[in-house]
């Protein structure tokens, strides 16, 4: 497929007008400005990478690792696209302000050479909808879905629906069984899940602001991504200790490889053959 009428299309399908994003005010952006396009640095959504003319395979991860750029070279792949959720790699293990780091420059100058572009939709991703963050997070965990909450910069990050599981442990050990690793439950509340309803904000979800609308609307259950209690997240924690909101975590990455698993469907029905690139969850998130 011709790569603008790609980027065009996914522009479309995804991008609404109200959404915004500053992601080329991180240092790991401008540190590798060289390889960044012109949209990105304007808008900081859409192509990243102008590497290529046609696509013929498109790659779908959460971070742009070393380890899922790798993958791409040792696939031998050309005119290939790699679409991420993040257009950073991640390491909550480093200093927090330094969590989003730079790709590696000498794999990024492997892509170029072989024709693989970079495209990240971050909030146009995690808006509400077929693919979205939060709604595919959802589905895997049988949680049927009332409505979308839990807007940030113009999308809605969050959804509220009805879980089946009898309480909050029964959910904890579901959640784990689901991503195949251990989750964290910081059980602030009863082991009852109140009228079985629950919030889910995949990512970065445990927000004062996410928890404040739980409260709202008398919801005990926040099943989230990054779930620590650190500098960045205490306002929320107080929150949720104060009302009784009982916390999941399941860490970044694994809260949102869903979505993109689910989107390579997206480009199978443009015709695009597509291939998910499994990586590591950072366990510091929790």
């Amino acid at each position: 497929m011709n790569a603008v009428e790609l980027y065009n299309q996914l522009e479309k399908d995804f991008v609404r007008p109200s959404i915004v994003e500053n992601w080329y005010d991180y240092d790991s952006l401008t540190d590798i400005a060289e390889y960044v396009c012109d949209n990105f640095k304007e808008r900081s959504m859409g192509l990243l990478c102008d590497f290529a003319d046609e696509i013929t395979k498109v790659y779908t991860a959460v971070f742009p690792s070393d380890k899922v750029l790798t993958k791409i070279l040792d696939d031998g792949a050309t005119n290939a696209m790699l679409f991420v959720h993040h257009p950073c790699a991640w390491d909550l293990g480093k200093e927090l302000s330094k969590a989003f780091y730079p790709m590696n420059t000498e794999l990024l100058e492997k892509l170029k050479a072989r024709r693989v572009a970079l495209f990240n939709f971050h909030y146009p991703l995690d808006n509400f909808g077929e693919y979205s963050t939060s709604k595919t997070l959802a589905d895997i965990l049988g949680i049927s879905i009332e409505k979308a909450f839990a807007e940030c910069d113009g999308a809605m990050c969050g959804v509220i629906g009805i879980t089946d599981c009898k309480d909050i442990h029964e959910l904890n050990a579901r959640y784990s069984q689901t991503v195949g690793h251990a989750t964290k439950l910081y059980q602030y509340g009863s082991d009852k899940i109140v009228n079985n309803r629950v919030g889910i904000c995949a990512g970065g979800g445990n927000d004062a602001e996410v928890v404040s609308e739980l409260i709202e609307s008398n919801i005990n259950v926040l099943i989230s991504g990054l779930s620590l209690n650190n500098r960045h997240s205490a306002e929320a924690h107080k929150l949720e200790k104060e009302n009784c909101i009982n916390l999941i975590g399941g860490t970044h990455y694994s809260s949102e490889k869903f979505a993109c698993i689910a989107i390579c469907k997206y480009f199978e029905n443009l015709g695009i053959v597509s291939e998910f690139i499994h990586d590591m969850p950072c366990f510091e998130d929790l």
